[in-house]
C-alpha cells in the first residue's frame, strides 16, 4: 500500500476537494496541517517540496503532487476503482468542465491570497470585496446551475470530481453569505453529497485543529 501524506489547510477549498476524493476512494492517509493564517505554506521547508508554497501537496511514497486537480487525476489513476472522473471520452470531457467552472473560474479569484491583496494592496473596503467574491461564484453557479443535469450528484447516479469541487465551493458561498435562491440543483446535490461520510469526514469542521 502506497503511504500518503496529505499536506492541507482546514478550510482550504481545494485541500477540501482531494480529502473528499481520499475518503470516496477508501484510502488512509496521514494530514499535516499548512497554516495558510500563520504563513506556514512560505516556509522553507515547504517551498523546498512545493514551490509554488500552496496547498494541497499529496505526497505519495515520497513523491509530491501539487494542484488539487492533478492530485486527483493521479488518484483515479493509482487507485481505478470508484472512479471520479469518467474513461469514456464524451462523459470524461462533461465531468471535467464542470469541474473545471470552479477549480478555474471562481475559486482562483476568492482564494486567500487574492483577497488578501484585494484588501493590502488595492485598498478595496470589505463592501467592495463581498462584491468582489458575490459576483464571481454567481457567474459560475449560473453556468452550473444550466450544466448540472438530472442525476443526484453533478457525477450522475454517484458523486465524481465535479461534486468534489461542488461542496467546498458550496461551503465558501455560505461562508461569504452568498443567496443561494437561484440554485436549487446545486443546493440539492450538496445536501446528497453531505449524506455521504465522505463528505462528512472532509468537511473542515471535521478536520479543523483543536
Amino acid at each position: 500500500m502506497t503511504a500518503l501524506v496529505l499536506h492541507d489547510y482546514f478550510r482550504s477549498s481545494a485541500s477540501f476537494r482531494v480529502r473528499i476524493a481520499l475518503n470516496l476512494k477508501g484510502l488512509d492517509y496521514e494530514r499535516v496541517e499548512i497554516s495558510l493564517i500563520a504563513g506556514e505554506q512560505k516556509s522553507d521547508a515547504y517551498l523546498a517540496q512545493n514551490a509554488q508554497g500552496f496547498v494541497p501537496m499529496l505526497v505519495a511514497d515520497g513523491e509530491t503532487i501539487i494542484q488539487s486537480m492533478a492530485i486527483i487525476d493521479w488518484l483515479d489513476r493509482a487507485y481505478p476503482e470508484r472512479r471520479l472522473i469518467p474513461d469514456e471520452p464524451m462523459p470524461r470531457a462533461v465531468a471535467l468542465a464542470q469541474a473545471q467552472v470552479i477549480a478555474s473560474d471562481i475559486h482562483p479569484l476568492n482564494n486567500l491570497r487574492v483577497l488578501k491583496y484585494l484588501t493590502n494592496n488595492l485598498g478595496l473596503n470589505e463592501i467592495t470585496k463581498d462584491r468582489w467574491i458575490h459576483e464571481w461564484i454567481w457567474q459560475g453557479f449560473d453556468a452550473l446551475e444550466a450544466m448540472a443535469g438530472e442525476g443526484q450528484y453533478l457525477g450522475g447516479d454517484a458523486p465524481g470530481i465535479a461534486d468534489c469541487c461542488l461542496v467546498p465551493q458550496m461551503y465558501n458561498a455560505r461562508r461569504f453569505e452568498v443567496p443561494l435562491d437561484s440554485y436549487p440543483r446545486l443546493v440539492a446535490i450538496d445536501a446528497a453529497c453531505m449524506e455521504l461520510e465522505a463528505f462528512k469526514k472532509a468537511h473542515p469542521d471535521a478536520v479543523k485543529p483543536a
